[in-house]
Formats: structure tokens, C-alpha cells, sequence
């Protein structure tokens, strides 16, 4: 199925302008478009990236610099907090909770916060923008760009805690089967679990020195009250220990995937050595056969009808001693 053409893609998703005394008022593309949202303390604006009207109106309508603007709309994003004039440009990562999509494929959600002004831009559904929405409309949120921002880090995390959880009981289910005898575990599934928690890894360590940046400098542009700061040193105490259990996880991982393999290699070995036994035991006996069964003259009792039991007997007795030589050995 082919995607829709950026002109017909709705570029707000939602957008809320605040009052002075905390009233939230939905906004609508037109008042976007036009600026009219003088008479707010705040706006919120939620934009979709994918659409070419929202495209259009970052770079020639939004009052933002062409670096802000061609940073919300990089294709490519790490999780970062940088502070940029008279406001912060922000990146983090959340779970993909978009139907079909893998949850390990974060998603990024892109922020402009400035004092009177919070855009936050997305490619794909962030669940944690809805999860924020839902506390406006119950009148739940301080009117103040960081105490959104500071929602917006906590619900992120919230959508996270659950997934890292899911790694961490995946793990322990691998090493169980590991440990069981009557389980084989498949070569080919640790590594993808190991693909899958890099994924994670790699951007949830860069989002905890990012919320930690807000921590930082927030309080001293004057975006981010005390309050707010609170919440997000708790986001990013929490995105630390999930940062903990992600590596703890991707360490066992690798340890699991190591005693797979060396048991593996245990069972390679153990059939070798019984190959081994095997042609130390039959070595004799197909020396004998080999050389009693050429075609020529002068073979020892062919003309004796008593050689045959003879020589079946002393292949035995070859065979007797040749395994007792090998159990003196301690070889079997």
C-alpha cells in the first residue's frame, strides 16, 4: 500500500492554547496557519512531521531559525537537550506502539520549548503525546512549558518500563530452557533478543544524559521551575535504572549466547569422540579383513575349514583388548 501524499497528510495532530488562568483551548490548523494565539500565555503544538503544510509552515511561518527548523525536521535523530537561545531543542525516544511495528523501534519525538511555546513533532504515533493530552483535557497539567515537557519525559518513560521489563523475563525464560535438558534452545534466538535489546540500548543510554541536560541548565533559563525539575530528576533517575537493566540484560545475553554455543560445541566434541572409539575399536578388524581378503595365493588356512572360526574368535579377543586397553586409559 502506497503512503498518502505529504499535501493531504493532516499536518496538526492536536493543538492546545493556554490562558492565564490555565484554561486549555483546542486550536485548530486555521489559527495555526494564521497565528492567531496571541491572547494565550501557552500554545502546545503537536505536528505531524510527515506532512508537507507542517514542513512548509517550520521554515516560513513558525518564527523559529532555519537550525531549529531543519533540526525538528531531520530524518535521523539521537536523543538529546540543547540549549539553543531563548529556548531548548529537544529529542527523545519512546516505544512504537503503532500496530504491526516492533515496540523495540522507538519512535522520536521532536521539541522546540520555549517560554510561551512548545512544539512537539512526530514521524510515526508517540502514545506518550496522547497520555499527556488526556491529563490537559482533565485540567491535570500546570500551564508552563516544563511541567509539559517534564509530562512528556515521564510518560515516555512509563510506555518504556514495560518493554525493558518484558527483556528481562525473556531472559531469565532463556536461561531456564538453557538449564533444562528435555528444551533445545535455537541457535537463532539469542541473537535476534540480543539485536532486539541493542536497539533499545542504543538510544535509552543517550536519553538519560539528555533528561539529565534538562535537569542541569532547565531551572536556569527560567523554562523549567523547581517543580518541574523534581520530575524530570525522577524521569531520569528512572531512565537510569532501565539504562541499568538494559545493560545487565544485554551482558547476560552475551553470556548466554556463549554457553550456547560451548554447549554446542561439547556435543560436537562428544560425537567426535565416539567416532574416535569407534575406528580405534574397528582399526584391527579391518586391518585383518583387509588383508586376509586379497585375491592371491599363499592366505594363510583356506584350505582349512577350522581358519574361519579361528580368525572370527582372535578378531574378538582384538576387540576385548582393545577396548580394555582404552577403559585402563581412562579414555571411555
Amino acid at each position: 500500500m502506497s503512503s498518502p501524499d505529504t499535501d493531504e497528510i493532516d499536518p496538526l495532530v492536536f493543538g492546545y492554547g493556554f490562558g492565564a488562568d490555565g484554561t486549555a483551548t483546542p486550536l485548530e490548523w486555521k489559527d495555526v496557519r494564521e497565528n492567531g494565539h496571541p491572547d494565550f500565555q501557552l500554545v502546545w503544538l503537536h505536528l505531524n512531521r510527515q506532512s508537507q503544510k507542517t514542513q512548509d509552515w517550520l521554515i516560513g511561518k513558525s518564527g523559529l531559525d532555519w537550525l531549529t527548523a531543519d533540526a525538528l525536521l531531520q530524518e535521523e535523530t539521537r536523543p538529546r537537550a540543547v540549549r539553543h537561545g531563548k529556548g531548548f531543542l529537544i529529542n527523545l525516544r519512546g516505544v512504537n506502539l503503532n500496530e504491526g511495528a516492533d515496540p523495540e523501534d522507538l519512535v522520536s519525538l521532536r521539541m522546540w520549548a520555549s517560554e510561551d511555546l512548545l512544539i512537539t513533532m512526530r514521524g510515526r504515533r508517540v502514545q506518550a503525546a496522547r497520555d499527556v493530552e488526556q491529563l490537559v483535557k482533565a485540567k491535570e497539567v500546570p500551564y508552563s512549558t516544563g511541567a509539559l515537557v517534564a509530562l512528556l519525559a515521564d510518560a515516555l518513560t512509563d510506555r518504556m518500563e514495560p518493554l525493558i521489563t518484558g527483556f528481562d523475563d525473556e531472559a531469565d525464560r532463556y536461561e531456564d530452557e538453557l538449564l533444562d535438558p528435555k528444551v533445545r534452545l535455537s541457535r537463532s534466538v539469542l541473537p535476534e533478543f540480543r539485536r532486539r535489546v541493542l536497539r533499545v540500548r542504543r538510544y535509552l543510554i543517550p536519553q538519560r544524559e539528555a533528561i539529565a541536560t534538562l535537569v542541569r541548565d532547565g531551572v536556569q533559563s527560567g523554562i523549567f521551575s523547581e517543580q518541574d525539575a523534581y520530575f524530570l530528576r525522577e524521569s531520569a533517575d528512572r531512565v537510569t535504572r532501565l539504562s541499568e537493566v538494559i545493560e545487565n540484560i544485554r551482558e547476560r545475553s552475551t553470556v548466554l549466547q556463549e554457553e550456547l554455543i560451548q554447549e554446542g560445541s561439547e556435543e560436537t566434541n562428544q560425537r567426535l569422540f565416539v567416532l574416535a572409539i569407534l575406528s580405534a575399536v574397528f582399526l584391527p578388524l579391518s586391518f585383518v579383513t583387509g588383508l586376509f581378503g586379497v585375491n592371491l595365493g599363499g592366505i594363510p588356512g583356506a584350505a582349512d575349514g577350522q581358519a574361519f572360526p579361528l580368525l572370527v574368535g582372535a578378531l574378538a579377543v582384538s576387540t576385548v583388548l582393545v577396548l580394555s586397553i582404552l577403559r585402563w586409559r581412562r579414555w571411555i
